[in-house]
């Protein structure tokens, strides 16, 4: 891959993967603008773990996705944006499903239409395996279906065929990449492994939802090299790729697995509180790679309980920035 990269602006730059993202193109990028949702603290999320030094490399721009006027000004300049703002806690989105589809869909064509606007050289756009719901098939192939359990999830569907709309329709190089669970070091208690992990460091019992739902987990130095290769691959505009690693495990096998290399006496609990609607819950999501493998020459090089170690050492490290005894949503 080359470290070429024009000037760079990445959305949602303070959350969980967008994180390791700036890090990633910090070396790589001629400039790096990173999109961060405003709040009266000035704080930019998840940027805050980085180095100070790091950080002050990196334009940080504050806005929100819902306004155009802030995120046609944060566009300028940038000839590559990798699209990765939304608001994403499935939970969440039960409760206040008109903010996140404001933010998902009404932010995407934001940034759409800045950068349609602003004419520029590739738009990576983030979709997710929720879209595909519960799998019809597997392996889940990206003609699978669309299935909107969620409102969240049907905030991305609408969001993803906006970005195909402006592909057909004004030629704007969009790429769409669809990663499934990913997980690493500083992702929110709000996902599962983490929400694992913290419990079995800190408690006597790892309380979880649904228990029998199989997930595709990928690790995030692993999606972020999926998002490296697909800003610079030539000739992936209208594509829509699936970042996943083609392997599945339970949610109950997960834990066991996390709570054995944790090595604390820790029990398992299935918690009411945590299911999800019957008709909501995803129960099975595995990827097919091939096309990212095709496209990308993109496959994940980190085995299951390696990244697991590697994020449950982080965490062991930061616990004091999770609530353990908490329900994150």
């Amino acid at each position: 891959m080359s470290n070429n990269l024009p000037a760079t602006l990445v959305t949602g730059a303070g959350g969980f993967i967008a994180s390791h993202l700036i890090e990633a193109l910090l070396p790589r990028a001629a400039a790096l603008r990173a999109f961060v949702h405003y709040n009266s603290r000035g704080d930019p999320g998840l940027l805050n773990l980085l180095p100070t030094a790091t950080r002050r490399e990196i334009d940080i721009v504050a806005g929100d996705l819902r306004d155009l006027e802030a995120v046609d000004k944060a566009v300028q300049g940038c000839e590559l944006v990798l699209h990765l703002g939304a608001l994403i806690s499935i939970p969440y989105s039960y409760r206040h499903p008109v903010e996140v589809v404001e933010t998902n869909v009404s932010g995407s064509l934001n940034v759409l239409l800045a950068a349609r606007r602003a004419n520029v050289t590739r738009l990576v756009h983030t979709s997710t395996s929720e879209v595909y719901g519960t799998a019809q098939r597997v392996p889940i192939d990206e003609d699978h279906p669309l299935q909107g359990q969620s409102p969240y999830s049907a905030s991305k569907i609408a969001a993803d065929k906006l970005a195909e709309s402006f592909y057909r329709s004004y030629d704007l190089p969009v790429v769409t990449l669809r990663p499934f669970n990913t997980y690493g070091p500083r992702q929110s208690a709000r996902a599962v492994i983490p929400t694992i992990i913290a419990q079995a460091l800190t408690q006597p019992e790892v309380r979880l939802g649904n228990l029998a739902a199989r997930r595709d987990l990928t690790y995030v130095e692993d999606t972020v090299d999926g998002f490296l290769r697909a800003a610079q691959q030539p000739g992936l505009e209208g594509q829509t790729i699936n970042l996943g690693s083609g392997s599945e495990i339970t949610i109950a096998d997960l834990a066991k697995d996390i709570i054995a290399l944790i090595g604390n006496s820790v029990e398992l609990v299935e918690d009411a509180s945590r299911l999800r609607p019957e008709k909501s819950e995803v129960e099975r999501l595995l990827a097919d790679n091939s096309r990212a493998q095709k496209l990308l020459g993109w496959r994940p090089v980190t085995p299951l309980k390696r990244g697991l170690q590697q994020t449950i050492d982080w965490m062991a490290e930061n616990i004091d920035l999770y609530q353990p005894e908490r329900y994150q949503i």
